[in-house]
């Protein structure tokens, strides 16, 4: 264990100690609640920060520096290179760099595009040309997810190199990284980092992101939780079709289990009938029973064909002994069932009833046969070709816009394991306007809280403790810009007013305060080592509206069902259109806010309406604001580099 490592553990207990210090303090003594209007969101945003704190340094608590690996690559590989709209020529570099990797491989261009001058492009360079297959028309595409699950059934490579379009390999990105999997057989993921050769020495668009990829990555990697981040990676192909089939059986026993629960609630209403014989009362509460026992063995890992195929021959019986029933109640209700919103299959002939369908039919009061027979229909209408979806088998995870995360986080539930090989082996294109780069960092956000909220890693099977917490600390970086809005206005508010949000700004404030902001401070210093991270603070405050944007959009999609849209990210220069100022309008409006609030302040002190101590640290408060928020007026006015500097990062 290196002195530098112990500096960072010591430093990383030092500060959540001092942390849970000033917030119980805070939370006990020094709530204003006469001003509980701002002094509790103020509190509640330091209770954040200090979880954030604590997440960061568990992170660090087993930062590992990752040793070549010892064994010889070995093993097939295809080169996925995947592409929506990016230009052909820059496609082309990247697939003829591809081809150069030293390693024997097969290298494919996956066009989600569909181009004929791409494919012809790719056909003239000698390298393979994947599109979508005719089974994705009229159904979900799950964007890039979708484009490589296309491609895993047209390859065969035991390891798959994922890059972006405009991610060049170093031609011996596969010698540095296969070994791993011969060292470890599972290893399902190798991610290496992803740099970029336009973004200059300011990196005004904070583009590079040095500490993620480098000390958060070998945190996450010593817990087992190193991620893919969609490009620069190689994929072991049978863990991914494990996962695509787990993810297929799960679906299927969902779907199975929904459907059952539907019948025995009918089958439920129908006995509740005391119009009807009383032995057909009796037949339908032991079909009942069947089909809740069916549940019970399903849910106990037995075989769903034979547990259906024993319900459906209960309802054969039970059908024959009910035929004297009412036959025109029976009609009555099958002309009903036949208005409910179903589909269906033309070349099977059998229907396929949505959930809205299922209420429906549960909620009906049915007669006896006919919610027989009904249950029957369903039961047939069951199908394990999941015809809702291109492919019944989906190995990239399709729940996000983010697929990376969500497919790294589901094969770390099934056992595999994952490895952070900090070695730059390619080397891509950033954003090189505000505008684009607001769209990525939203897309990235906006993914990684539909994870959150779909298959919360505080929840998930599968997942050890180390694990859940380092998905979960992702995640709940992006739920700071509710937080950036307190820290915001709490200044504003006591310069302009002198509403102070603490009981006094006294010796109790400053001793608690001050050892765990500086011990934090210096502990992302130890962390860092030289790197440059200052670009990545300001946008974690910076970007505050594109965060509540993500969190409100995010949930909009998944708890209310509206549209998400996938952008890809512009990657063939700067934009046209000029500065994005109504893009970053809040952020505007808060400085200049902010700046309204300082000269009020300082005047309110002059002439003596205001308590010294609280101005001087409301100001400096304020100035460190100003300070990070003037980074999106510099990324605003930015044009990308200059072509001689294009030329030299070439």
């Amino acid at each position: 264990m290196t002195a530098r490592f112990v500096a960072i553990r010591i430093l990383a207990l030092l500060s959540v100690l001092f942390g849970l210090n000033y917030v119980v303090w805070r939370w006990m003594d020094s709530v204003n609640w006469s001003a509980w209007w701002i002094a509790v969101p103020l509190v509640i945003a330091e209770t954040y920060s200090l979880i954030d704190t604590f997440l960061f340094c568990l992170t660090m608590w087993r930062a590992r520096a990752r040793p070549a690996p010892v064994s010889p690559p070995t093993g097939t590989v295809d080169v996925l290179i995947t592409t929506y709209n990016e230009p052909v020529d820059m496609v082309i570099s990247t697939a003829q760099a591809a081809k150069r990797i030293a390693y024997p491989h097969e290298t494919w261009i996956l066009d989600d595009g569909a181009r004929p001058d791409m494919e012809a492009a790719a056909r003239a360079a000698g390298v393979g040309y994947i599109t979508r297959s005719v089974d994705w028309e009229g159904k979900p595409r799950h964007a890039k997810a979708g484009n490589l699950n296309n491609a895993l059934f047209a390859t065969e490579g035991e390891f798959l190199l994922i890059l972006d379009a405009d991610q060049v390999p170093d031609p011996l990105i596969l010698h540095r990284t296969l070994g791993y999997f011969a060292d470890d057989p599972e290893v399902a993921l190798v991610q290496t980092p992803q740099w970029f050769v336009n973004v200059d020495d300011a990196d005004p668009l904070g583009s590079q992101a040095p500490l993620f990829y480098g000390p958060i990555q070998q945190g996450k990697d010593g817990w087992n939780a190193a991620f893919f981040c969609g490009s620069n990676a190689v994929l072991r192909r049978d863990a991914l079709m494990q996962l695509g089939i787990v993810g297929y059986v799960r679906t299927v026993e969902q779907s199975t289990l929904r459907t059952l629960r539907t019948a025995e609630a009918m089958l439920a209403k129908a006995a509740r009938d005391r119009t009807g014989d009383a032995g057909l009362r009796v037949q339908l509460r032991t079909l009942r029973d069947d089909v809740a026992d069916a549940r019970t063995r399903i849910a106990n890992g037995e075989p769903i064909a034979d547990v259906t195929y024993r319900v459906q021959t209960s309802v054969d019986q039970a059908s024959r002994t009910l035929v004297r029933a009412d036959l025109a109640q029976v009609r009555a209700d099958l002309a009903a069932i036949g208005e409910l919103p179903v589909q269906r299959d033309s070349e099977l002939d059998v229907i396929v009833i949505d959930d809205s369908g299922l209420d429906a039919l549960a909620a009906r009061e049915l007669s006896p046969l006919s919610a027989i027979e009904s249950v029957g229909a369903l039961l047939a209408a069951l199908r394990v070709d999941r015809p809702e979806e291109a492919q019944p088998v989906q190995p990239l995870a399709t729940i996000s816009v983010t697929e990376d995360m969500a497919t790294a986080m589901q094969l770390h539930a099934l056992g595999w394991r994952s490895v952070y090989h900090h070695e730059i082996l390619a080397r891509g294109l950033a954003p090189e306007d505000l505008r684009t780069m607001l769209t990525q960092r939203l897309r990235w956000a906006q993914g990684t809280l539909q994870v959150m909220l779909r298959d919360n890693p505080l929840a998930k099977k599968g997942l050890s403790a180390g694990q859940r917490l380092m998905y979960f600390a992702t995640m709940w970086s992006y739920l700071s810009g509710f937080t950036a809005i307190v820290y915001l206005a709490a200044p504003v508010i006591y310069l302009v007013f002198g509403v102070m949000p603490v009981t006094a700004w006294s010796l109790d404030f400053f001793a608690r305060f001050l050892p765990y902001f500086i011990v934090n401070q210096i502990l992302f210093l130890v962390v860092a080592r030289g790197l440059k991270t200052w670009r990545g603070q300001q946008y974690s405050l910076a970007l505050f509206p594109v965060w509540i944007k993500a969190c409100t959009s995010a949930f909009a999609n998944v708890v209310l069902g509206r549209p998400l849209s996938f952008a890809v990210t512009k990657k063939d220069g700067r934009s046209e259109l000029g500065p994005p100022w109504r893009e970053i309008w809040p952020q505007l409006t808060a400085m200049a806010v902010l700046v309204v609030a300082l000269v009020i302040g300082l005047a309110r002190l002059a002439v003596g309406t205001a308590d010294g101590t609280g101005t001087l640290v409301n100001t400096v408060w304020v100035v460190y604001d100003l300070v990070v928020l003037s980074v999106i007026v510099q990324a605003a006015l930015y044009r990308g580099p200059t072509a001689r500097e294009s030329q030299e990062v070439s």
